[in-house]
């Protein structure tokens, strides 16, 4: 799975954006310099979400939307087609 599928994953789960997330994780009081478990417990215990998909969300939310080019482009199961995850719901995704 794509790291931009986790998030659309959670999207469907959650009806919230990962735009929206990021914003109730700093009415939360988390920002980049929160550690990645407290983000975590939360997103698991208010959303339901679980761990693979609240990992996705941490990353979003404490370190922003870039992900690693590793696999930008490979074209496999985990291929990503930027190293810039979109935020604003799936629904209005240009690259999916």
């Amino acid at each position: 799975m794509s790291f931009q599928a986790y998030l659309d994953k959670v999207e469907t789960q959650t009806g919230l954006t990962p735009r929206q997330f990021i914003e109730l994780a700093r009415e939360q009081g988390f920002d980049e310099t929160t550690k990645a478990t407290p983000v975590l417990n939360w997103l698991k215990q208010e959303y339901g979400l679980g761990h693979g998909h609240a990992q996705a969300m941490v990353h979003v939310i404490l370190k922003g939307p870039k992900i690693s080019a590793k696999h930008v482009g490979t074209g496999g199961s985990h291929g990503d087609a930027s190293d810039t995850l979109w935020l604003d719901g799936k629904a209005s995704n240009p690259n999916a």
